[in-house]
């Protein structure tokens, strides 16, 4: 499965357009992870709990992009946009990857 956030692929045809294909990941970041990725923030470090999750829940969103697109069977998806949000409030935050584009068949 070819993924790309270019609306077209150079030297690809796209033959059929099979629609919005999305998926979506909600992690939550519990307190200890929290209060220690605070205390790096304000030292200048980088938070590695707060970057492995991110990276977790990329890689399950686009994985539940791809396998929709792939039931619509489409074997590639274009324009491809990653949003991140943080819901709640507090310690109770929770980390919401969410990946969308378009499902296409190319030659």
């Amino acid at each position: 499965m070819l993924i790309t956030t270019t609306n077209s692929i150079e030297g690809r045809r796209i033959t059929n357009y099979h629609g919005l294909v999305t998926g979506e990941a909600i992690m939550g970041a519990n307190i200890f992870k929290d209060f220690f990725a605070g205390i790096r923030d304000i030292v200048g470090g980088r938070s590695a709990a707060y970057e492995k999750e991110l990276r977790k829940a990329k890689d399950i969103a686009v994985q539940e992009m791809v396998q929709q697109a792939q039931m619509m069977g489409a074997n590639a998806v274009i324009a491809v946009d990653l949003d991140y949000e943080t819901i709640g409030a507090g310690s109770g935050n929770m980390l919401m990857v969410s990946a969308s584009g378009t499902a296409v068949s190319i030659e």
